[in-house]
């Protein structure tokens, strides 16, 4: 119920202070008039400051009435994203005030400007500290390592540091010798890492003992990104799972080239398809979405291509997820959000029980249902009657026995599906 939108004010405050709650989760379910959102600016659990810093359901100048909160944890979320695919920027003055705090000019430096907003970027180019203004123009001779010369480089090549070598193995500028040596290395992230370096053909990266898996996390490679023309071709080409994961990052890929990596057999370089290109084709964010056991899977469900995409072609659909992401389809007919609330599978019927489309009579069958309970508890058409019932119930002691794990309901990691 935390995540109803249309909970009275009056029942968020009782509900912050309920036992039971997450009270994170308030500040993420609903749109929120200015007067409570001050009442939940100033609450004493910093948790719920931070939660409202980052919820992409606040205004861009809700946000900046907390530019003068004391705790840093909810200065760094306000430098940072909130949770969603196109955020409000705060005002222009809420970041420059943002640039002076100590905390932020300390962190700057483990951000990338690509990393953090267009807004926050821009703000900081005009700040009155050199250093912060550096930084957002990205050419401050202060802000870049030093280059690695040859002789630190062949010391750190024959380090013991495993974490060193692969580091290096990143360097934009190594000798051939050392570049040799670190093919050969006795450490998998090194040969890994130096497998992706741009000198090398497509047969010297395969004549390498590297391994690239599914859950490897790769860094960018900024010659990738940066590259055009015949080089971006041979990177979305290439047999290196590496290289092409960070091609689909290139903002200069033709149609063509994103059609080859929408099919690609690795998994990583469809979802950070998804994540930086938006002309992508709707079915492909779906299966991504769908396959996806990342954190961030969430924000697939806002991208461009799906946003206004016909998605009830999916309603007899044999995967159930794909039936139940006919909810985010805001054109669905109400007939078919309320066929779908019927559906064999549990997971389909939590995904339908929170729609505003369901009549007041469905969503309180569904409430009734234990298997469905806790969703319709977010319908915005539960009865406020009901919701104050539930606030003045008793706590039970044990769960109910008939209770059903919808997140059970799910395929193993980023396993392919067969149809959808």
């Amino acid at each position: 119920m935390s995540r109803n939108p249309a909970l009275p004010d009056d029942l968020v405050l009782k509900l912050l202070e309920h036992p039971a709650v997450g009270r994170i989760s308030v500040a993420y379910g609903r749109t929120w008039s200015d007067e409570l959102f001050d009442v939940m600016a100033a609450h004493p659990d910093v948790s719920v400051r931070e939660a409202l810093a980052r919820s992409g359901r606040v205004t861009g100048e809700q946000r900046a009435r907390l530019i003068d909160d004391p705790s840093g944890q909810v200065i760094m979320a306000l430098l940072e994203r909130p949770y969603t695919r196109s955020p409000q920027p705060m005002p222009v003055w809420a970041y420059r005030k943002l640039a002076e705090h100590p905390k932020v000019k300390r962190m700057l430096s483990l951000f990338h400007p690509a990393e953090l907003s267009p807004a926050v970027v821009a703000a900081f180019a005009d700040a009155e500290d050199e250093a912060v203004a550096a930084w957002a123009r990205s050419a401050p001779p202060s802000w870049e390592p030093e280059p690695v010369t040859a002789e630190q480089a062949r010391a750190i090549a024959g380090g013991d540091s495993e974490w060193e070598r692969a580091k290096l193995a990143l360097e934009p500028s190594l000798t051939p010798d050392v570049i040799t040596a670190l093919t050969a290395d006795p450490g998998p992230q090194v040969r890994q890492y130096v497998s992706m370096r741009p000198e090398l053909s497509e047969e010297q990266r395969a004549a390498i003992d590297y391994e690239v898996s599914t859950d490897d996390r790769l860094p960018w490679l900024a010659w990738v990104l940066e590259a055009d023309g015949e080089q971006l071709q041979r990177c979305v080409d290439s047999a290196h799972p590496g290289i092409r994961r960070s091609a689909a990052g290139n903002s200069r890929l033709t149609a063509d080239q994103i059609a080859t990596l929408a099919a690609d057999d690795d998994f990583p370089v469809r979802l950070l398809l998804c994540e930086c290109q938006d002309a992508v084709p709707a079915d492909l964010v779906v299966r991504t979405y769908l396959e996806a056991r990342v954190i961030t899977r969430g924000q697939l469900l806002s991208h461009p291509a799906i946003v206004d995409a016909d998605l009830t072609r999916y309603a007899d659909s044999p995967y159930w997820g794909a039936r139940a992401l006919v909810v985010v389809d805001r054109n669905a007919p109400a007939e078919l959000i309320e066929r779908l609330s019927r559906d064999e599978h549990p997971g389909v019927r939590n995904w339908t029980a929170h729609d505003a489309r369901l009549s007041g009579r469905r969503v309180l069958e569904l409430f009734e249902d234990p298997e469905t309970t806790g969703a319709a508890a977010a319908n915005p058409k539960l009865p406020v009657e009901l919701m104050v019932a539930i606030l003045e119930a008793p706590l039970g002691s044990e769960a109910r026995p008939d209770g059903v794990l919808v997140l059970g309901h799910t395929t193993p990691t980023h396993e392919p599906l067969e149809e959808i």
